[in-house]
């Protein structure tokens, strides 16, 4: 798809990994991966059935690069505005979570696709998840999560996977040295409880959370310290910065405090 390159390019910050990510107009550019075909049938997908927390998928530009329809609103970083860890702000990401799974239910892959490595849980595959539900890739409007972004990490998971992936960073399942300032006197127990009220997380599930977290942690710090190594760039600088340490601590923080938080979700 050709599409005119006549509009001011305009950096869009606040990526860890994936470098070059610009506005063009009402537009997204970024670079192609080999998983991007992948993530444009997704959302492609997405956009069929309705929808609208996701970017649309554009075709690729004059210079080789993906095409994406810009999202309206923003997004946050460190140190976090008071909105970012609001219990209405937990309970709204809770429930897009939510109408995305169920959005992307449907999703029946085309063959051939590849999608990016990543940790994931033991169980089948039931849906692609966005696994990547960070705080720097949901955009608000009016301090309210209405979107997500950056779907590069979308892979074949279970919905639990991506529910924990998402309290990783929003919980926030850490340790509070390496947390915002405006997380570490949350009540992390009943944060996991409400979003996964909001989310309707089945009973089943939610046992099984602190057991899948703690998987996470240890499949992460594996498979991170292998991109780091073997595709340098962003992932490599992540490590650098002491990515490895931070899951460690987390780890740790979640063996001491399992009792607390299992009493908050069953």
């Amino acid at each position: 798809m050709s599409l005119s390159m006549a509009l001011p390019e305009v950096f869009l910050g606040g990526g860890e990994v994936t470098e070059g990510v610009v506005r063009v107009g009402d537009t997204v550019r970024r670079p192609v991966r080999v998983s991007t075909p992948a993530v444009h049938a997704l959302l492609t997908h997405l956009e069929a059935v309705g929808f609208d927390g996701a970017p649309r998928a554009l075709g690729v530009d004059e210079r080789g690069r993906q095409v994406l329809s810009f999202m309206p609103g923003e997004s946050v970083s460190r140190p976090l505005p008071p909105f970012a860890v609001s219990d209405a702000t937990l309970v709204a990401l809770g429930r897009l979570l939510r109408r995305f799974h169920d959005a992307v239910e449907g999703f029946v892959p085309p063959p051939g696709l590849v999608w990016e490595d990543g940790s994931g849980d033991d169980g089948e595959p039931e849906i692609v998840g966005h696994c990547d539900v960070t705080l720097e890739n949901v955009i608000f409007q009016r301090g309210v999560p209405v979107a997500l972004i950056d779907f590069d990490l979308a892979r074949p998971t279970t919905r639990l996977f991506d529910v924990v992936t998402t309290l990783r960073h929003w919980g926030p399942i850490a340790d509070p040295v390496d947390a915002d300032p405006l997380q570490r006197g949350l009540d992390v127990g009943a944060r996991l409880r409400l979003f996964c009220d909001a989310y309707g997380l089945a009973p089943r599930d939610r046992r099984r959370v602190v057991e899948v977290a703690r998987l996470r942690f240890g499949r992460s710090y594996a498979a991170m310290r292998a991109r780091a190594s073997r595709e340098g760039g962003g992932w490599a600088r992540m490590w650098a910065s002491g990515a490895g340490d931070r899951i460690r601590r987390a780890a740790a923080w979640l063996d001491a405090h399992q009792e607390e938080l299992e009493r908050h979700l069953f």
